[in-house]
């Protein structure tokens, strides 16, 4: 049986927990998040907690089993602590800025980068080289840090560019010969 699938999901005191075949909502202090699940699977509340059970032991509802029982504690984390990630900024003249509902960005181009702030998302800049994107949904949390990096990923010879708080670049050494 699948190690992550067969633990339980709790649901915290003041989360409200909706069933509807195939369909989870999940509302909570923060916010509200909806999520339908593969057909095969079996969601059933419990008390104060879901189950998620599979129909049979072939391959694909073993790994369905344990992806749908993360996906749900993901969504009741999500509208109870909400999630967050940390940017960096190296390099000389790299820059972020907030306007209303923009994030702009100087990243060495020929032209300032501006990224719009989507709906359900909330995007910090507490200093011109640390962006803080936060919100309720994990996916969409991760898919707008990756776009904001993907603007300028970190290079591996000085370390310039927009990178993860707890990514570690790996250096490279520069031309092996050339006397500085």
């Amino acid at each position: 049986m699948s190690r992550v699938g067969k633990m339980p999901v709790v649901i915290p005191a003041g989360v409200e927990v909706k069933i509807d075949g195939q369909e989870v909502n999940v509302k909570g202090p923060k916010g509200t998040l909806t999520q339908v699940f593969h057909p095969d699977m079996i969601i059933e509340k419990e008390d104060n907690q879901i189950i998620i059970k599979r129909p049979s032991e072939l391959k694909k509802h073993k790994a369905l089993h344990g992806l749908t029982r993360s996906l749900i504690n993901n969504m009741i984390i999500g509208v109870t602590e909400g999630y967050e990630k940390k940017l960096e900024i190296n390099g000389v003249g790299y820059r972020a800025q907030k306007q209303g509902k923009k994030l702009n960005l100087t990243l060495g181009l020929s032209h300032p980068v501006e990224i719009e702030e989507p709906e359900g998302i909330t995007i910090e800049v507490p200093a011109p080289t640390q962006i803080i994107v936060k919100g309720i949904d994990k996916q969409l949390v991760g898919e707008i840090a990756a776009k904001i990096r993907e603007k300028r990923p970190p290079e591996p010879y000085k370390g310039k560019g927009i990178k993860y708080s707890d990514e570690v670049i790996i250096r490279k050494e520069g031309k092996a010969g050339v006397k500085k």
